[in-house]
Order: C-alpha cells, then structure tokens, then sequence
C-alpha cells in the first residue's frame, strides 16, 4: 500500500457524508452500509467537490436511470479517480458507449452462455475441491487467500487457455489498478501497460498456433466492418475480462462466506436445505454486491429531481440501490429465500455484465463445494476480517476456523 500513502493528504477523513462523501475512507471500506443509509435520507443524489467533483445516486430508481442514459453519461471512465488524463485505456465494451458497445459486446457473449458455463463447471468444482484440499485438514485458513481469489482467478485462466499459475501476477495487477491506481497514476499506468505485454505475447503466441481458448475467440471474431478485430482491441477485451471476472466474483464469494460464518441459522438451512442455494446466492449479491461503476457526465441534465451538471462524475453504487427499501422490503435484512429479487449486483442498462452466467455458476459451486467439505464454520475471532477499498468491495483477510476449532 506504500505506493498510495503520498496521497492520503488528499483525502483528508469524512467530517460530513451527505455533501463530502468519499468512498475510499475507511469508514465506508469497512460499514459502508449506515453511510447509504445517511446519504438516501438526505437525497436521491449526493455531491462530494473530491475527484475533481463527483455525484452519487443512493436509490435504486435514480442509480437506474443514470444507467439507462447514455446520452448525457458515458461509460469512457468507469472509476472515479483523483485525475481525469484525456487519453484513457480502452476496454470494450465496458468502456464503450451506443454506437460502438453493442457490437463489442455481442463478441463476448457466445463465450458465457449458460451452457458453456454447464461445460465449464466441473473444472470450477475441481478447483474448489484442490484448494479445500490444500488446507481442510489445518481446521483453520484465510478463507481468502487460501480459497475465494483462487476460484475466479484460476476459472477465467482455464477460459483464455493462460497457465493457472499466473494468478498471483493477474492478482496484483488487480489490486494496483481497482485500489492503488485509484489515488496513484503510475501504478495504474505500470500495471495496465505490464498486462498489455502479457497478452500481446499470448496473441502473438496464437497468430502460429491457433486454439479453441478465449484468446483465440476473439481474434478470430470480426467486427462490425466485418474485418477480425484489431490486437488493441482484442487486448482491451481481455483486460476487461481479466479485472472485471476476477476480483469482483472473488468479493461475492468471499462476502458470501463471511455472511454464513456470521450467520449459523443461513448456514445450518443451506446445508440442510441445498436446493434453496439459487435464491441464497441471488440474495447474498443483492445484499454484498461487490461493484460500483462510474460514468462521466457528459451534459447537465436532472436525475431524480436534483441537476447534475457536466464535467463531474457519478459513482454509481449497485450496491447502495441493492439496500434502498423502497425497492426491497427489509432492505437491510439478508433473507435468504427472498422470492422476488430484481437486484442490480450484475448492473443495469447496456452495461449488464457479460459474465453474469460465469459468476453465478462460480458463486454457487464455490459455496455448495465448500458447504459439502466444511459445513461448520466461523470467523476466528484471533484474526482480522479486512475489506478493500474503492470499486470492488470484498474480504480481502478471511481468518475462519472450522472442523473440531469451530
């Protein structure tokens, strides 16, 4: 974390959340959930002059039709940052806007139909086993660091024909730009640019050996023009891929567990009730949804009643409309049966993710996996449970006993 301490001065700590928000002090990385609640009292939106000024939504209507109004927000920056450099990194389609994303994101959903998830599936449930493996028999581990940023790590590996034991690096590039690179140039920089490297020399690898990964997919996929893609795009999409189906699956995860070790009484019922698991998991990313996007403010229009104005940015927090109860009954209360659940964990609008069907199936066969091997669990109360900051909320330290411990 070094690299970010020369710009704390910056963010000095929040004395007023309604009209000086900031989502990286670390009251809201650690409770963030009063915070919304605070923020939705006051108003639908909420402005903080930090990152050069930026709006926030806290209600599910008014987060949606920021969602849906591509005219006066573009998704060309989707983190709020403390600078706003011109020339931004591409990564369609999530960084695209109407005209271009929509064919952009028709080239990667062939790859994450459901049924292609049912072919991918049990790989995921062997990973998750090889990894209980590794540490059941301790009675005690970081649940993650030891089990959820492996899964979604090691599964997209599998997807783009990448040799698995590269996690650890995709793992750092990750926190450098969704955490450090948020108050850090350089390290964003340094770390798109070393990703960049890595999968040019995997496209060049590919141009004389030719395979059925999803590397190859999308070289061999032509674009609107009809001529294949060029290799900065091809690069763009496969950094999205890699940031946006990494850290963000192994958050849910990992919130998800932290829950049931909370939660004896969700745990119990899921062990003994597993058909119940697809409303749990559809719950549990309703409660903890794990992302905030951002978009950028392109001219002044009126949301909810309050003006935005161009030039300012808005964090746009699924996970705040998740909790908003005008839209959930016991918003705040994790039910685990909930029947009617349209929750934006995967977002809203155009942008919805690509990889809904790939979370989900990780999700569901991390926690069942994990359920069958180790159905007792608890946070041990010797560790630290620690969030992370910024665009992607998740445990990042996850210390649980279980077995004869628990």
């Amino acid at each position: 974390m070094s690299d970010a301490v020369s710009y704390l001065p910056k963010h000095p700590p929040v004395t007023d959340w309604v009209n000086d928000f900031d989502h990286t002090d670390p009251r809201w990385t650690d409770d963030p959930f009063p915070i919304w609640d605070e923020l939705r009292a006051a108003s639908p939106i909420v402005h903080t002059e930090r990152y050069l000024g930026c709006y926030m939504p806290t209600t599910y209507e008014a987060v949606r039709a920021i969602a849906n109004d591509t005219e006066h927000f573009s998704s060309r920056r989707v983190i709020v940052r403390d600078v706003r450099p011109e020339q931004t990194a591409k990564a369609p389609p999530i960084t695209s806007d109407p005209p271009e994303h929509k064919p952009a994101k028709q080239l990667l959903l062939p790859p994450f139909t459901p049924d292609a998830m049912k072919k991918l599936e049990p790989r995921v449930r062997a990973i998750c086993n090889e990894l209980i493996d590794a540490f059941i028999a301790d009675g005690k581990c970081d649940a993650a660091a030891r089990y959820t940023k492996h899964i979604p790590v090691r599964a997209i590996a599998h997807m783009l024909g990448i040799p698995e034991k590269d996690g650890d690096q995709f793992i750092q590039w990750i926190h450098q730009i969704l955490e450090l690179g948020i108050k850090n140039q350089e390290t964003l920089v340094k770390a798109a640019e070393e990703m960049d490297s890595y999968f040019a020399g995997h496209i060049e690898h590919r141009k004389t050996h030719p395979s059925d990964d999803l590397i190859s997919t999308l070289m061999n996929a032509k674009g609107k023009d009809g001529k294949p893609l060029d290799d900065a795009h091809v690069r763009g999409s496969l950094r999205l891929l890699l940031i946006a189906g990494i850290d963000t699956t192994w958050s849910a995860i990992g919130a998800a567990l932290w829950h049931l070790a909370r939660t004896p009484t969700d745990r119990e019922r899921l062990v003994k009730e597993p058909a119940l698991m697809p409303l749990a998991v559809e719950e549990l990313l309703r409660a903890y949804s794990p992302v905030t996007m951002a978009r950028e403010v392109m001219k002044e229009t009126t949301i909810s009643g309050c003006p935005v104005r161009a030039g300012n940015m808005v964090l746009l927090s699924f996970p705040a409309a998740n909790r908003d109860p005008a839209m959930f009954p016991d918003a705040e209360k994790v039910v685990i049966d909930r029947k009617e659940n349209r929750h934006a964990a995967f977002g809203l609008g155009i942008h919805r993710c690509v990889g809904s069907n790939l979370a989900r199936m990780e999700m569901t066969v991390a926690l069942e996996e994990w359920l069958k091997r180790i159905p007792d669990f608890r946070l041990d109360p010797a560790g630290k449970v620690t969030w992370s900051e910024g665009t992607v909320r998740g445990p990042r330290q996850l210390p649980m006993l279980f077995g004869t411990t628990a």
